[in-house]
């Protein structure tokens, strides 16, 4: 219920679940003795491992995506999202998409300088690339080691479009280069909101910026004629889909010029990691919860199909549909999604390339 009070326990304070569930795909796991007490468990700190990687560029075929190519500085994301579902991308690393996921926080630093070589190459054919297609590129680390920003320094200098996605404050630190990139028709931010409740953010995304200030940050880089939107991710059927028309006018006042939203997915180990969540901070509602979600999903709490993963299916989903476009509408939020364009690519200096192509895009 509104204004239900968060319970921590000392296993997750300032984490997004309590739980390490196995790996997928390794055949042996670490299980705490059920007898001890869970108090006195130390609480994981956050550790920091390198990957040196020789791409930094990841491409997809996904139909319900609205990009093939992406770039992700880090792997696994501070912010601990509850319903994070990038978490069980950490299994193939042989990790938990649990704490493991928060709190063992994988570093690219070489993508500056891949993501240069791999703009110069001749095979790159320019076009957006979504900058945090995974994990957040403006988790709490990105202040202290500045890949992301960097990455963005590369892709001014080629002019080549991106879109950036995260639910950082943080990101106003470089209206500097996002407002290049503008002067080019070369970026779009967009900030994720699930939910104006603070309280209720602080147990859903314990480490992420409180909705106050990704409103801010909205309204900051809007003031900077840079285009920027709220992406409503998740939705979450019973708990936060009533506020989708407070979010909207929130946005909108904030400097928004356009909306976007997906529901709530839960594969693989975010099945149990989110139903722990709702347990341990909001017991009262998980019946309501799961069976909102059953009616959007064809009687499951999760699927995976291409088309309808990000949407759901039925008369559920279609009432969610309606009330986000009356919401949009009402909010002047209607308008589509900012077309990128890559008519100002260049290769700089010494790396220039002869007859290099230029190529408008969506």
């Amino acid at each position: 219920m509104a204004g239900e009070a968060c319970h921590e326990s000392g296993t997750s304070r300032g984490r997004g679940t309590g739980l390490n569930p196995p790996n997928r795909f390794e055949p042996w796991f670490y299980e705490p003795d059920p007898e001890g007490d869970p108090e006195d468990r130390p609480l994981p700190r956050t550790r920091f491992f390198l990957d040196r990687s020789v791409h930094v560029l990841s491409f997809n075929d996904s139909p319900d995506l609205g990009f093939d190519v992406s770039l992700n500085p880090y792997r696994g994301c501070e912010h601990g999202c509850a319903y994070c579902y990038a978490r069980p991308t950490h299994e193939y690393l042989g990790f938990s998409s649990g704490l493991d996921f928060e709190s063992i926080i994988i570093i690219k630093p070489e993508a500056p300088e891949l993501l240069r070589a791999e703009l110069a190459s001749p095979r790159w054919q320019p076009r957006t690339i979504a900058l945090s297609g995974v994990t957040d590129c403006y988790q709490p680390i990105e202040r202290r080691l500045q890949l992301t920003r960097r990455c963005l320094a590369v892709l001014a200098e080629f002019r080549n479009p991106v879109c950036v996605v995260t639910k950082n404050f943080l990101v106003t630190r470089d209206i500097d280069l996002l407002t290049e990139l503008a002067g080019h028709q070369a970026v779009v931010v967009c900030l994720s909101i699930s939910t104006l409740d603070a309280e209720l953010a602080r147990c859903l995304e314990p480490r992420a910026a409180l909705p106050q200030a990704r409103l801010k940050a909205i309204e900051s880089l809007a003031k900077a004629g840079i285009p920027v939107g709220v992406l409503m991710a998740p939705i979450i059927p019973g708990l936060t889909d009533h506020e989708m028309f407070c979010i909207t006018q929130a946005a909108a006042g904030a400097g928004a010029s356009f909306a976007c939203y997906s529901i709530l997915r839960l594969p693989h180990a975010v099945q149990d990691i989110f139903l722990e969540w709702l347990e341990r901070h909001r017991p009262l509602q998980k019946s309501r919860v799961l069976s909102r979600l059953q009616e959007v999903r064809e009687g499951k709490l999760s699927d995976a199909r291409f088309g309808t993963r990000l949407t759901g299916t039925g008369p559920a989903a279609q009432r969610i549909a309606q009330a986000f476009t009356v919401a949009c509408r009402r909010a002047g939020l209607d308008r589509p999604f900012p077309v990128l364009s890559a008519a100002s690519f260049r290769v700089p200096g010494p790396l220039s390339r002869p007859e290099q192509m230029e190529l408008p895009i969506r």
